[in-house]
């Protein structure tokens, strides 16, 4: 029998005849993929490859892994404006609406700040207290809460526990209360430093993410974060702490003694922050701890016993 394709080298143009077929031609897809890397790499977008695979994703309606599927006469334009887009360096978060963090997919846009992979080990920490706690529900308050990422996976990982979600800005709360909607984390529209009176000395585990960036460092923050995320935000201060003050008085007026906080800080930070949480304004065991790069994260305490 003569073989129907690849004449007398065997199927496929195997020469071996072992039955492996040869590579066909590249997917329009695909090759436009690697053209738009080299665009977004031009631009001095940090993860082009990454990011020109997520956009393909997002505008064929597939996962990454499934890009050499979508068929060439299915191929969409659109593409190219998405491209357009993180080459003029606007976040991928915001070009697609959606966010991954830990287990969580968030909505998020314009007038919210998107969340970061390094604040997922600031997380990972305090959920990993807050079930070592003796408590069998356990209180837990997000000061600067933004999209809601730090409450919601703590109220998902954490089943029992009752979370609380405190946000001042009117244009994040838009997307707290819609990442929010349907979950056990209760929001709340309020300044951090004023947070939750009713809660004072009830709460076991205060957590933020609070904006730590010294206004004299502005022009350094990259384009994705200086210009789309909100300033309030990014910035606290000469030197970044001003937020991170008020919060440690906010934290130590809601925990309970024993109670534990855990605030983010720049890495740059790691030498500073402990020491906000000193013996003498009636915390304990201050320290500070590195995120997956091994680069200073956040600095946690507990609340000092009577």
């Amino acid at each position: 029998m003569q073989p129907s394709h690849g004449g007398p080298t065997g199927a496929g143009g195997d020469p071996q005849g072992s039955g492996r077929r040869a590579p066909g031609p590249r997917s329009l897809l695909l090759a436009e993929v690697a053209q738009a890397t080299r665009r977004l790499a031009d631009a001095g977008v940090p993860s082009p490859r990454f990011d020109a695979e997520e956009l393909a994703a997002y505008v064929h309606g597939v996962k990454r892994g499934e890009l050499h599927t979508v068929k060439d006469s299915d191929f969409d334009a659109r593409y190219w404006e998405a491209i357009a887009r993180r080459e003029a360096r606007e976040p991928l978060q915001h070009i697609t609406g959606r966010a991954f963090f830990r287990y969580l997919e968030l909505q998020v846009g314009p007038g919210v700040f998107v969340p970061r992979p390094e604040t997922e080990s600031v997380v990972g920490w305090a959920i990993d207290a807050v079930r070592a706690m003796d408590v069998v529900e356990p209180v837990v308050v997000d000061l600067c809460a933004g999209s809601g990422a730090i409450a919601l996976a703590i109220a998902q990982e954490v089943p029992r526990s009752t979370v609380h979600a405190v946000e001042l800005s009117e244009d994040a709360l838009v997307w707290t209360r819609k990442n929010a909607a349907g979950s056990r984390v209760t929001v709340h529209a309020g300044d951090a430093l004023r947070a939750l009176p009713e809660l004072d000395g009830q709460v076991d585990l205060v957590i933020s993410n609070p904006p730590y960036i010294p206004l004299t460092e502005w022009e350094y923050v990259s384009p994705e974060a200086r210009d789309h995320d909100p300033q309030m935000a990014l910035f606290s201060g000469e030197d970044g702490l001003d937020t991170i003050r008020g919060i440690e008085r906010t934290a130590h007026r809601l925990l309970r003694p024993g109670g534990l906080v855990v605030v983010e800080h720049a890495d740059t930070q790691g030498g500073q922050v402990p020491w906000i949480f000193s013996e003498e304004s009636g915390w304990a065991d201050a320290a500070d701890h590195p995120d997956l790069n091994n680069r200073p994260r956040f600095a946690t305490a507990r609340k000092a016993l009577p």
